[in-house]
């Protein structure tokens, strides 16, 4: 099973776009892992530029926030067809509200699988915060009922919700992993999202915690027989990444963090 590492626009985008797919490509990644805007010409120069830079494109929804039910339900689904049209690999969606009913959510599970049904693209679910998979318990109720509900594994955000490493829920966490098909690797733990830098070996048991859950994804994957697993490493910039008092230095370089982990994972996954 060959394994793919997508770099995540969220953080650079202070860097002209060019200059962004240049340093990706040089670092090693093999795509983007990015949304796109509705408007239909800088969505295609995006698109233009990504293409002839030899890279793959993995879409990514988050821009759904409205709290009316009704009124979400048509920019979500706005959102996700203007995803869809641009064919990419899959797109990884941020879906729902924690405040809202089981079946205002499951309603929106069931467009994003009617997009795909129509354009041909897959649409996974992230795990996040804010979200209808917001915690580890929330999120069991989904997948326990929605039998086709497939996900994109980043528990960093349960992690902070249940304030534990998950360890008095092995249940849900089993069932995640059997459904995961996409990895956000970020490492969380008890109180935030985000580890200050997974390079320092004060961090080194919620690092093995996570790289643990992540093997037995692609461990699954490969006994499935699929030829193709994607992951994103995704530390973030402030406020994920802690800032110093006064000064607001990053305590670390998101970039180097996540082409660390890029390197890391491909000498933990590379078959031999």
């Amino acid at each position: 099973m060959e394994i793919k590492f997508f770099c995540p626009h969220w953080g650079s985008k202070h860097l002209d776009f060019e200059s962004f797919l240049t340093d990706v490509k040089n670092s090693g990644y093999d795509g983007v892992e990015m949304s796109l805007p509705l408007n239909p010409v800088e969505k295609e120069n995006i698109l233009r530029s990504i293409k002839s830079s030899g890279l793959l494109y993995i879409a990514q929804h988050w821009e759904t926030v409205t709290t009316d039910p009704e009124e979400h339900k048509k920019e979500y689904r706005e959102h996700l067809l203007n995803l869809a049209f641009a064919d990419p690999l899959f797109i990884n969606s941020q879906t729902g509200k924690d405040f809202f009913s089981f079946e205002q959510n499951a309603e929106l599970i069931r467009i994003a699988a009617e997009v795909s049904k129509q354009t041909g693209i897959k649409i996974i679910h992230e795990t996040h915060r804010s979200k209808f998979s917001y915690a580890a318990h929330a999120t069991f109720e989904f997948m326990n009922r929605l039998s086709d509900l497939r996900i994109s594994f980043d528990v960093s955000h349960w992690c902070v919700v249940a304030e534990s490493f998950l360890q008095d829920q092995p249940n849900t966490v089993d069932l995640a992993i059997s459904r995961a098909d996409h990895i956000h690797a970020r490492v969380g733990f008890a109180e935030g999202p985000q580890i200050p830098d997974p390079r320092a070996t004060e961090w080194k048991e919620a690092v093995d915690i996570h790289i643990g859950w992540w093997k037995r994804i692609v461990e699954r994957n490969r006994a499935e027989g699929k030829t193709l697993f994607t992951i994103t490493p995704e530390f973030g910039p402030y406020p994920y990444m802690t800032i110093l008092p006064h000064s607001q230095e990053p305590i670390a370089n998101q970039w180097e963090v996540n082409v660390y982990m890029m390197n890391m994972l491909k000498s933990l996954f590379s078959e031999k």
